[in-house]
């Protein structure tokens, strides 16, 4: 496929357009300014809580507020990352940063302001100005904290103490992606490259196991030799944590997390205990690998390696049509959102040096979500595109079918739009790949999926549960403890067939949703939906098809609960983990089917 060395080499239409956020840098400061004088303007409605209609003038006045903040910022991180480390950019970007903090010291005096009101009244604002049941919903999020409040003055010195102190990931992702040395490896062409955080998921796929052990071993070294640094990263980290939730008046940083996800402990030990217990399918999962990879032992650093050698190019048109197609089951109105982003160039998508790794979507109140993509012609690149398609045509239906306060989807619910996406791309290459391998290939994509986004984040979100426990009991996270953890529960999980390395106690160092407070159980959930949606589609269910629609256009005024029930699914039951676990059984079976058939089932 073709290459760029620089951003200018880089056809237009493969760009992303922001000008909508803003024409030029005049536009964007004209708006910085304006955002200046909004946030001076915000300690005049100190007080507002006692005036119904006040009080409704400071909403509107809110919102739009932090609407044209969010362009700012947005537009100032999507513009760095275009090119990484200019100097422009750099500034801008932090202009916004240091902005976000003066809105949000302007902002901090509400909270604290409304939970003083009594109960009464609370609900008399809305008797007395009937607007207000516009944020209703918005302002009784916000008081059912009455019970978990600081006065305004402590309220500003915690959240400027965390906003000084919360910089355990960066510095732990600053020591694994710039300070370590990984050292070099000589690869199957004879050319040699320097081991970095950023190749070596590349080099942990290279078909010579012999490359793939070296590189293994001189990275994991190197992680091994610091990890008591980062142990000490990671035990501050979730200290920090523990802390604010008591300060807080929470018991634990768990039952904070819980509170602010309105939902029931319930619903994680029945996802826990029901990944648990089907953890033979996993190991069929990793039986399977070991038999079609013909390696023995099967080794930690032989996880990542495909199982077929599907080295068919896709362009990126290829890759439009065939993610085109593979959504045809979504109906027109999916599509015509997904043409959109195509034709409104919302994605960026060539990799040349300097541009920021990786994929996202990253979008405002005002704006459609822009896409980054490292695009390099494989099937996962055709994968990610499909995958952040699904965030940014969720973000879409959100936008155009509720009021701008409700446009946020809980990350325990967003994960569900691009999942979904990743599964019919896989069934599609399943039953329309041009040969065995491309069908074998849409399969594997969608088996590690389920792999990593289930059963990988469940053993570590199990991980993570037992990390604050040690911390909550005063005790503290050592590298033997987090090693001695790792190792324990990557031995359950992987069973006989995989011998579990020394080294591979580590990826808890690498893990950065460690740094996140239980974002792990978030993509586990999130993919158990989307298999069962997913499936039900595939085998047109068009009552699902109808409602999985309407989930997409649901808004933040619903909680996580209420918006899965609009598919039919109660998160506390364990039919729904074990309807997943089930398709993911069926994928596996169907994989050996293909894989010993001729390809053309």
């Amino acid at each position: 496929m073709k290459t760029y060395q620089n951003r200018n080499e880089v056809e237009e239409e493969y760009k992303w357009d922001l000008t909508s956020f803003f024409k030029n840098e005049q536009d964007f400061n004209k708006t910085f300014a304006e955002v200046e004088k909004r946030i001076a303007k915000i300690p005049e409605y100190i007080g507002c809580t006692k005036d119904a209609y006040k009080l409704f003038e400071f909403l509107n006045f809110e919102i739009e507020t932090t609407a044209l903040f969010e362009d700012l910022y947005v537009y100032a991180h999507l513009i760095n990352d275009e090119e990484l480390g200019i100097s422009k950019n750099i500034e801008r970007k932090n202009k916004t940063i240091i902005l976000n903090g003066k809105l949000e010291t302007a902002l901090s005096f509400f909270d604290p302001e409304l939970l003083k009101l009594t109960n009464e009244e609370y609900q008399n604002l809305f008797i007395t100005n009937p607007n207000l049941n516009e944020y209703k919903v918005l302002l009784d999020d916000i008081y059912r904290l009455k019970d978990h409040i600081l006065n305004e003055e402590e309220d500003i010195i915690v959240t400027k103490l965390v906003n000084a102190m919360d910089h355990f990931d960066d510095i732990s992702s600053t020591m694994l992606n710039k300070n370590h040395n990984y050292g070099k490896i000589k690869l199957s062409d004879g050319s040699k490259i320097t081991i970095t955080s950023t190749n070596f998921r590349k080099l942990m796929r290279d078909q010579n196991q012999e490359i793939r052990k070296k590189a293994y071993l001189s990275y994991h070294k190197v992680i091994d030799q610091y990890s008591d640094i980062n142990a000490n990263l990671l035990n501050s980290y979730i200290s920090m944590e523990e802390q604010l939730a008591k300060i807080y008046k929470y018991q634990s940083s768990w039952e904070h997390k819980l509170f602010s996800l309105k939902l029931s402990d319930k619903v994680f030990k029945t996802l826990c205990q029901t990944t648990e217990k089907n953890l033979d399918v996993l190991q069929k999962f990793y039986t399977l690998k070991k038999h079609v990879l013909k390696l023995e032992p099967f080794n930690s650093y032989d996880l990542s390696v495909p199982m077929n050698q599907n080295t068919k190019e896709y362009t990126i048109k290829d890759a439009q049509e065939i993610i085109r197609k593979s959504l045809a089951p979504l109906g027109k109105e999916y599509l015509a959102k997904f043409e959109k982003i195509i034709t409104n160039r919302y994605i960026d998508y060539c990799e040349y040096k300097g541009k920021c790794s990786g994929g996202y979507s990253f979008g405002t109140l005002k704006q459609d979500s822009r896409i980054l993509l490292s695009f390099n012609g494989n099937l996962d690149s055709v994968s990610t595109i499909a995958h952040e398609a699904g965030h940014n045509v969720h973000h879409q239906f959100i936008k155009e079918n509720n009021k701008i306060q409700y446009l946020n989807s809980p990350n325990i619910v967003c994960e569900v739009a691009s999942l979904t996406n990743e599964f019919l791309l896989s069934n599609y290459l399943v039953n329309n790949g041009e040969d065995k391998l491309e069908k074998l290939a849409g399969l594997e994509n969608i088996l590690n999926v389920i792999e990593n986004n289930l059963f990988g984040a469940v053993r570590e979100g199990i991980m993570e549960q037992k990390m604050y426990e040690v911390v909550a009991n005063d005790g503290s996270l050592t590298k033997e403890y987090l090693d001695n953890l790792s190792r324990k529960s990557l031995k359950k999980y992987c069973g006989p067939s995989i011998k579990v390395h020394k080294y591979a106690k580590d990826g808890w160092v690498t893990r950065s949703h460690y740094y996140m407070n239980y974002y792990l159980f978030s993509y586990a959930i999130c993919v158990c939906v989307a298999a069962v949606v997913a499936e039900k589609i595939i085998n047109n269910d068009q009552e699902m098809l109808k409602n999985y629609l309407q989930f997409l256009k649901t808004g933040s005024d619903q909680t996580p609960a209420e918006i899965y029930a609009i598919l039919g699914i109660d998160l506390e039951s364990e039919q729904t983990y074990d309807e997943a676990i089930k398709y993911f059984a069926k994928l596996i079976n169907k994989y050996q089917e293909i894989y010993e058939g001729d390809g053309n089932e």
